[in-house]
C-alpha cells in the first residue's frame, strides 16, 4: 500500500513556471517508477513524464520534453516535476502515480495515484 499526495500547482502566465510535488508514504519506491499524468477538460489523461526511482532514468512525452524535469529525493520519498516555459496548452490537472514497469505510458499500468493538482496557464 502507498499514498501519494501532491502539492504546487496554481496559476501561472505564459512562460513562467511551477514546480509540483508528490510525496509518497508507505512502501519504498526503489522497485518501482513514478510518472506523471496530465488531463485537460475534455480530454483523455496523458503521459508527461515518468522516473525510475532506482537509477533515476527519465522519460518525457515530446511535447514537454526541453520544458519538464522530473526530478526524485530518496530521502523525503518525494517526486517532483519542474515545468518551465509554461503554455496555455499545459493547462490540466496533473496527476502523480505509481507503476511497477520499467516504462509505461499508459495510465492502465499506474496502480497507485495522486489525488490530482490543477495547473492553469493563462494567456
Amino acid at each position: 500500500q502507498v499514498h501519494l499526495v501532491q502539492s504546487g500547482g496554481g496559476l501561472v502566465q505564459t512562460g513562467g513556471s511551477l514546480k509540483l510535488s508528490c510525496a509518497a508514504s508507505g512502501r519504498a519506491l526503489n522497485s518501482y517508477t513514478m510518472g506523471w499524468f496530465r488531463q485537460a477538460p475534455g480530454e483523455e489523461r496523458e503521459f508527461v513524464a515518468s522516473i525510475v526511482w532506482a537509477d533515476g532514468n527519465s522519460h518525457y512525452a515530446d511535447l514537454v520534453k526541453g520544458r519538464f524535469f522530473v526530478s526524485r529525493d530518496n530521502a523525503r520519498n518525494t517526486m517532483y516535476l519542474e515545468m518551465t516555459s509554461l503554455k496555455p496548452e499545459d493547462t490540466a490537472v496533473y496527476y502523480c502515480a505509481r507503476t511497477s514497469h520499467y516504462f509505461a505510458v499508459h495510465d492502465k499500468w499506474y496502480d497507485y495515484w495522486g489525488q490530482g493538482t490543477q495547473v492553469t496557464v493563462s494567456s
